[in-house]
Order: structure tokens, then C-alpha cells, then sequence
């Protein structure tokens, strides 16, 4: 297990901002022995909060060509047929993942290939499990083809404490199969939309891990 990059420099001026503010009390304070460890208790469970935010698994990659993999840890919300409006335009098997804000929120490509398309979409905040969040809130789209000309769309969708998306691709890009390709602070969703003839290996409200969890079988 490690720290994502994405954390560090917070989880850095953090540990400053804990340590210089605790160590005011008790200067400023001595008497106030009861405040005091009540501060340095809850400053303690709030930078342990924080930590497991950014926490990153060091994880084996799969390689399976046959396999769709899961982009995020997570609970999956959505599994159903729908109109992909954006970029496919076609219909697609939606399955979405319901990042909580104690989730890993590392993002892992479910397929081996070249990001064929990218775009990012300032948006609202809306509770990830809105109806219109995928289409509403800010996001980011991302269109993967396989070696097999296989296409896979991938969207990350920021939610109400998910203000922060990172990515780390752009047209051209190519990924390996669970190669990181973004983050989402504090939670959020991951849509992925699935050939309408993909065998899909997961059931509502199933725990997922990022790219050990195979979602779907591709024909």
C-alpha cells in the first residue's frame, strides 16, 4: 500500500496545520489539559480520515484481452441498457460504480488499448446517484479501442464531495489493462458503457476492485 501523488502535498501541509495548531493549545493553554487532548485526538482521526483517501494498492495488472475489468473500488449502482449520446452514438450496456469516500479512487483502465477520445466537462455537483449526474455533473469522457477494435467508454463523474477529477490521458494515450488513467478526490462514479453483446459478470450492488474485479466478458 501507498500514498497517491495526489495526497501528498495535502497530507503534508496537513500534518504541518495539525501539528503548529496543537502545539499553539497547548502553549497558549497549558492549563486547558482536557482541550488540549481532545485536539490532538480528533486531529488524529481527521488526518487518519484524509490518509485513507489517498491510499494506493500495489496491485499484479491483469491481462486478459477477453475480460473487462472494473475502473474503480466500489459498489456497482447501475446495470442497463441505454443510448450512449456523446460519442458512440449507439446503444451500450451502462454499468456504474458508486465510489464512497472510503474507496480506494484510483482509476484503472478495464482494457488494454489507445484513448481514442477525451473530453472534460465542467458541470454541476450533484449526488453521484442523481439520474442526471452522468450528463449534468462535471465530468470527464474517455473512449478506449482495443487491439481487437473493440471500443469502450469510460466516464468519470464527480459528485457532491468529489469536486477534484484527475486525469492523466489524452487522445493518443496508449494504456495497459488496470494502468491508472485518473483519480476522483473523495469519492464519486465511474460509468463504463459495454457492447451491447457483452456478457456482464456482475449484479447490482456488488463490491468491486479496480482492475481485479471482472465486470464483463466480451464476445
Amino acid at each position: 500500500m501507498t500514498i497517491h501523488r495526489e495526497g501528498r502535498t495535502l497530507l503534508f501541509w496537513l500534518l504541518i496545520i495539525l501539528v503548529v495548531g496543537n502545539f499553539l493549545i497547548y502553549y497558549f493553554m497549558p492549563e486547558a489539559e482536557l482541550l488540549a487532548n481532545l485536539a490532538m485526538i480528533g486531529s488524529i482521526i481527521i488526518y487518519l480520515i484524509i490518509l485513507q483517501f489517498f491510499r494506493s494498492p500495489i496491485i499484479k495488472l491483469p491481462n486478459d484481452d477477453g475480460l473487462v475489468y472494473a475502473p474503480a473500488d466500489g459498489k456497482v449502482v447501475v446495470i442497463e441498457e441505454t443510448m450512449e449520446e456523446e460519442y458512440l452514438k449507439e446503444k451500450r450496456i451502462q454499468v456504474s460504480i458508486f465510489m464512497s469516500p472510503i474507496n480506494v479512487h484510483v482509476n484503472r483502465s478495464p482494457i488494454k488499448g489507445v484513448v481514442e477520445y477525451f473530453k472534460y466537462h465542467p458541470g454541476k455537483y450533484l449526488v453521484a446517484w442523481h439520474p442526471k449526474s452522468s450528463t449534468e455533473n462535471e465530468r470527464t469522457t474517455m473512449v478506449i479501442s482495443s487491439p481487437n477494435g473493440t471500443k469502450l467508454l469510460v466516464r468519470q463523474i464527480a459528485g457532491a464531495l468529489a469536486r477534484r477529477i484527475k486525469w492523466y490521458v489524452k487522445p493518443g494515450s496508449e494504456l495497459e489493462q488496470g494502468g491508472e488513467f485518473g483519480f476522483i478526490k473523495f469519492g464519486s462514479r465511474v460509468d463504463i458503457f459495454l457492447p451491447l453483446d457483452a456478457e456482464v459478470l456482475v449484479s447490482l450492488e456488488q463490491k468491486t476492485k479496480g482492475a481485479r474485479t471482472p465486470i464483463a466478458r466480451l464476445k
